[in-house]
């Protein structure tokens, strides 16, 4: 977890704390019908309140016109990390149309993805892959083929000449076998195709190359305002200064051995020989 989402949810857990006033954690627990556990895991910030809990809060604690304050705290605090149990109360439709939005409002997108192959590049055969895998993880709700059809109407954006797309693999992400291997094999000739677009400039690090840093989570960088990076309980929205020029940097460092063009397709065309297909 962030240490900012961390500290954020400590200063709610204080700010409930105070609301509280003369009653103890056992008669609030009492006048809300919940355990004292979680009055005191609340504001301790050991637990993230919903806005329902928010609002029983404010009205239990008598000062019901907190309620809109509370929330909006709550608000902020998940601006920056949105837990993938939360966004996928509705399945994963949702999460690929949101991050429709963002594409549609960016020009430059610089992606770094050591596991797998990016979203933007996808097959819908490997796409669907990839949802079973996460909803089987995060036992989500199953919406896989409503999933794919956003995440491929996202792709239209490559074909948008407004668009530039800066986007580096590592090598693993071709050999990994997340998906069955004729699902792979054909998701490496679509990158093998996609070398030639206008739109994208498609980079892999090879796996013998020296790093100046690990090759650890993978992110996405909209233009200078937004970064989200994913983690396996969340994702990080971060659109500070601060943060975006951190990851500014670390995309030039994480990237800088990454081969293009004729290089990339030998490595891409070196994986697709090792699928063994029969």
């Amino acid at each position: 977890m962030s240490t900012d989402f961390q500290q954020a949810r400590v200063a709610l857990g204080a700010r409930l704390r105070e609301m509280r006033g003369g009653l103890t954690g056992r008669q609030l627990a009492e006048r809300l019908g919940w355990t004292q556990s979680k009055v005191s895991k609340l504001e301790t910030g050991r637990q993230t309140a919903t806005p329902d809990d928010l609002t029983a809060w404010a009205q239990a604690t008598g000062h019901p016109n907190a309620a809109d304050e509370l929330t909006s705290r709550l608000a902020g605090l998940e601006s920056r990390s949105r837990s993938w149990r939360r966004q996928l109360a509705s399945g994963h439709r949702p999460v690929q149309e949101t991050l429709t939005v963002e594409c549609e409002r960016s020009r430059l997108m610089r992606a770094w993805q050591p596991a797998m192959v990016v979203g933007i590049l996808q097959t819908a055969e490997y796409a669907r892959a990839i949802f079973s895998r996460y909803a089987d993880l995060q036992q989500s709700v199953r919406d896989i083929d409503d999933a794919v059809r956003a995440r491929i109407r996202r792709q239209e954006e490559l074909y948008n000449p407004g668009r530039r797309f800066e986007i580096v693999l590592w090598e693993g992400a071709l050999h990994a076998m997340v998906c069955p291997p004729s699902v792979l094999a054909g998701q490496l000739d679509r990158l093998s195709g996609v070398l030639g677009m206008d739109t994208v400039h498609l980079g892999i690090v090879p796996f013998g190359a020296p790093l100046d840093i690990p090759p650890a989570n993978g992110f996405w960088l909209y233009d200078e305002r937004l970064v989200i990076v994913e983690d396996w309980h969340a994702e990080l929205w971060l659109d500070d200064a601060g943060s975006v020029g951190l990851y500014a940097r670390l995309w030039q460092t994480i990237t800088a051995p990454a081969v293009y063009g004729a290089k990339a397709h030998r490595l891409i065309t070196r994986a697709r020989a090792q699928i063994d297909l029969t």
